[in-house]
C-alpha cells in the first residue's frame, strides 16, 4: 500500500434522486470509495431569506490526492449555484479500510 493520506468531502443536495446521481458518477470515476447519503433539514440565508430545506448530506471517503477532481465533478453535476464541499483530513483510521479506499480510486501518481 503507498503511503497516501485520505479525506471525506461533503456537499448537500436538495433530494435523494440528486445525491443518487452525485454519488454513482463519483464511484464510476473512481473518485470516491464510498459515498453515504443521509437527510437532514438545513436552516441558512439565501439571498435575503432564511431558508429552511429538506437536503441530503453526502459524506464522499476519498483519497486526499483527488480532492481537486472530486471538487470539479461535483461542481460540473451540482444542480445548486453554490455547493457546499467542504474537505476534511483524515487524521487516522483503520489501515485495512483505508487500504480499500486506496484499492477503488484512482491509483496515486508517483
Amino acid at each position: 500500500m503507498t503511503n497516501r493520506t485520505h479525506c471525506i468531502v461533503m456537499t448537500t443536495t436538495g433530494s435523494l434522486e440528486e445525491a443518487a446521481r452525485l454519488a454513482e458518477a463519483l464511484v464510476n470515476q473512481k473518485l470516491a470509495a464510498c459515498v453515504q447519503m443521509i437527510p437532514m433539514t438545513s436552516c441558512y440565508p439565501w439571498q435575503g431569506k432564511v431558508q429552511v430545506e429538506s437536503e441530503q448530506l453526502m459524506l464522499i471517503k476519498t483519497a486526499a490526492d483527488l480532492y481537486p477532481r472530486v471538487e470539479a465533478a461535483i461542481i460540473r453535476l451540482h444542480s445548486y449555484e453554490v455547493p457546499e464541499i467542504v474537505r476534511v483530513p483524515m487524521d487516522g483510521g483503520f489501515s485495512g479500510y483505508l487500504g480499500w479506499i486506496n484499492e477503488n480510486v484512482v491509483p496515486h501518481e508517483e
